[in-house]
């Protein structure tokens, strides 16, 4: 499972590391994409980023969303809870 914090980046950022993540590692130890999505101010962009996942990776990246400002760690370690891949 590759795990990918964010706070306020661009649409066109996360899609591209998505798409790079599917097509850099091998399909055989990548098992999912989990953006965790450190309580962004800039929501009404990552409902379009949510559809495209669902509709692009067929369930194998989506996306957490964070409750309040967290920071890194705190977003990783959300990701980490969710995930369902043996190695992170």
């Amino acid at each position: 499972s590759v795990v990918i914090p964010f706070f306020n980046d661009h649409l066109s950022v996360l899609m591209r590391t998505v798409h790079s993540c599917f097509n850099r590692a091998p399909a055989h130890l990548l098992k999912e994409v989990i953006l965790v999505n450190d309580h962004s101010t800039k929501t009404e962009l990552y409902d379009e980023l949510k559809a495209y996942l669902k509709s692009n990776f067929e369930g194998k990246a989506h996306v957490v969303d964070l409750p309040s400002r967290g920071g890194l760690i705190t977003a990783r370690l959300a990701g980490a809870r969710v995930a369902t891949g043996d190695v992170l």
